[in-house]
């Protein structure tokens, strides 16, 4: 059957029905988007920092000769609004795209990680001194968007792999990119100052020139999406009933990617990465098909997307120059807004979501003699000792194992006293934020009974981040023990929002990750947008949270996290055989007479609790919750008396050693300690992500 036979027989019921309200109500709903287009557009050149209002915009409309309103319309207004328009629409049009071809509607340039592979290759040519043109620019950022794209599309079966997967991909590729964008941010200051602002969204355009440039490729972009229309359609049938109608599966997916992928570079070439409108804009359209007929058809979803993402960009842009005033308004990126609008939508699809099996359920490992146990505890040990000993000797100044023993002695001169005075509060930092993290990463795995959970995706590391900021900002001579508090009361905040959205007549573990992943989302934005507003110029200071740093740690901020290892580790141990069983099923534990909601709680407060001093500490320090706990597993088994300490040790040397990398491999310049083990967690957790789908035979 041919395509123009199957949409004939598609549209057959329609003509028979009422084909008349359906088109006149896809009409009236492209007239009022685009009514509202007209009317933020309006309002959106109203905006900015200069006494040019809208009755000399007016003025100027109807044949005033004001050179001065025409001068701030052309120079710098104009230009605002039409890179809105184009990044808007880019981003619509392209989300649209991604979801239909994975046919999942949490799929976006964000969450496949096309945003942050075309914000890593721009920023790489910045850093490496390569000056390049707009156009040169979007072909470089092409490319790194594309790679992302297919690295993420096939970890995630291509999307079909359920929501939960294709989120979890998505953030691990994301944040092992980021953490590269950061480490180049971070070591090339002068070449990339500005960046950081603007890789969160940045509408402010200096001239025309990139947004004429720009914009036939986004036309074109469209365009080849409009063209594929017909086949988006048939394909969203199913892989097998395309083929048998004559759609080549495997060259519609290839040209689709293509199309969106351009769409995207194109969009953050342009503007930076605009966060999660090609999430939200497919997801309104889509919300409208009960009162609008007709508006799953792709000829009439995408550009409709295409226009709502307009919105979405414009009345962002709008909304924020209206609450912070227009000059905080060019500072603070309007990505910043859609990123908090887009997490507020996908926590509302993951609240949802119901499980659809699809993601790994067990953390039960084979279980291990008692000898084996002992050995792998003994080698742990020993190597954390050794972390420990290497991370005291090495970094900008290398010390001998003689200097430390004289330092203990109270034998040293006063150049290696001042060193290891310097040195002894990071190291032991490293080691105890990484055990809390293992152990906190332990307890949630087994709580969400999901092997690739941890803090960080349950927004706990984001909300302690954000209570850290904020004191930061307002009070930067706090004491430790009140950073500790605040960054503990942010953690428990935002567990407590993530535990209560997630909860719909029971506790699911697939949407416990996705609402944490949407929360952590939300509270990066508002860290961003706490900094940028604060202290724009800072770049430093964002990112030592953002990326986990032991620098200028002094022995008092330890102490919080000591005492939440005292505190919560003998607790959980106490719960040990509460968390094996936890980690079985839902009903198990209920039969068995573990109070199941009660040691949840409990668990997951211990979690919180480790992970917001840790993060007080260290700042946001990811994968470790991740790694160190599978890792114990697959040594140890599946029992928690065992996995805890081994876990603990594996966190330890996991962020003692990404530590002593970090501030020996470049000194006397540093990486933080955060970024090395992204780097290191993330492709392990991509290992995890494709041997679980290969395991599964390419869940489709």
């Amino acid at each position: 059957m041919s395509l123009d036979t199957m949409e004939a027989a598609a549209e057959a019921p329609a003509a028979a029905g009422r084909p008349a309200p359906k088109r006149v109500r896809v009409a009236a709903a492209f007239a009022v988007a685009l009514a509202l287009t007209v009317v933020l557009a309006a309002v959106h050149l109203t905006q900015g920092t200069s006494s040019v209002g809208a009755a000399d915009l007016l003025k100027l409309l109807f044949g005033g000769d004001d050179a001065g309103a025409a001068q701030v319309l052309v120079a710098s207004r104009l230009p605002r609004l039409l890179a809105a328009l184009v990044v808007g629409a880019a981003l619509g049009v392209a989300g649209a795209g991604l979801q239909s071809l994975a046919r999942n509607a949490l799929a976006s340039p964000d969450t496949i990680a096309v945003n942050a592979g075309a914000y890593l290759a721009v920023v790489a040519a910045s850093a490496f001194g390569v000056s390049l043109g707009v156009l040169p620019s979007g072909a470089l950022a092409f490319l790194g968007g594309l790679a992302a794209a297919g690295l993420v599309l096939a970890l995630s079966s291509g999307g079909r792999a359920g929501p939960t997967r294709l989120i979890l991909a998505g953030t691990a590729v994301a944040l092992a990119l980021g953490s590269l964008t950061t480490v180049l941010l971070l070591l090339f200051e002068q070449n990339t100052i500005g960046l950081y602002a603007w890789g969160n969204g940045s509408l402010v355009q200096s001239d025309l020139a990139a947004v004429t440039r720009l914009s036939p490729v986004v036309a074109f972009g469209v365009a080849g999406l409009l063209l594929a229309a017909r086949r988006l359609d048939i394909l969203a049938l199913g892989d097998d009933p395309a083929t048998v109608l004559g759609v080549d599966v495997r060259r519609t997916r290839l040209i689709v990617v293509v199309f969106t992928v351009l769409l995207a570079a194109a969009a953050v070439t342009l503007c930076g990465p605009v966060g999660f409108v090609g999430l939200c804009a497919p997801v309104i359209v889509r919300l409208l098909a009960r009162v609008v007929p007709g508006v799953q058809r792709h000829a009439v979803l995408l550009p409709l997307s295409g226009i709502v993402g307009v919105l979405v960009v414009v009345g962002s842009d709008v909304l924020l120059r209206a609450a912070i005033g227009a000059q905080a308004g060019v500072e603070v990126p309007t990505g910043v807004v859609t990123s908090l609008f887009g997490a507020a939508l996908l926590i509302w699809l993951a609240r949802r979501h119901r499980d659809a099996g699809n993601t790994p359920q067990s953390t039960s490992g084979r279980l291990r003699s008692r000898g084996a146990f002992v050995l792998v505890l003994g080698i742990s040990a020993a190597l954390t000792v050794a972390a420990l000993v290497v991370g005291m000797l090495a970094g900008d100044t290398w010390v001998l194992l003689g200097d430390v023993v004289n330092w203990l002695r109270d034998q040293t001169g006063p150049a290696y006293t001042f060193v290891l005075d310097q040195r002894y509060p990071r190291v032991f930092a490293a080691l105890l934020a990484g055990a809390a993290l293992a152990v906190a990463g332990t307890t949630v795995q087994a709580v969400c009974r999901n092997p690739l959970a941890e803090p960080g995706l349950l927004g706990i590391s984001a909300g302690a981040g954000v209570g850290a900021v904020i004191l930061i900002s307002v009070a930067p001579l706090a004491s430790v023990w009140l950073m500790s508090g605040v960054a503990g009361a942010g953690a428990l905040v935002a567990f407590a929002i993530v535990y209560g959205l997630a909860w719909r007549g029971g506790l699911s573990s697939d949407r416990l990750v996705l609402v944490g992943i949407g929360m952590q989302t939300g509270l990066f934005a508002v860290i961003s947008m706490i900094i940028i507003a604060t202290d724009p110029w800072n770049t430093g200071k964002a990112l030592t949270w953002l990326s986990g740093s032991t620098y200028g740690r002094t022995a008092g901020q330890v102490v919080p996290v000591l005492v939440a290892l005292a505190i919560a580790v003998p607790l959980l141990a106490y719960a040990r055989r509460d968390l094996d069983l936890l980690a079985l099923d839902e009903d198990t534990p209920r039969v068995l007479g573990v109070r199941l909601e009660r040691t949840r709680m409990v668990a997951l407060v211990s979690a919180a609790l480790l992970t917001s001093t840790a993060v007080s500490a260290v700042g946001v320090v990811g994968f470790v919750g991740l790694v160190a706990p599978h890792a114990a597993r697959a040594l140890v088994g599946g029992r928690h008396a065992r996995v805890l300490p081994v876990a603990a040790l594996l966190g330890a040397l996991m962020v003692s050693a990404a530590d002593t990398v970090g501030r020996t491999v470049i000194a006397p310049a540093q990486i933080p300690a955060g970024l090395v083990t992204a780097l290191i967690g993330t492709p392990y957790f991509v290992w995890l992500l494709w041997r679980s789908r290969t395991a599964s035979g390419g869940v489709s």
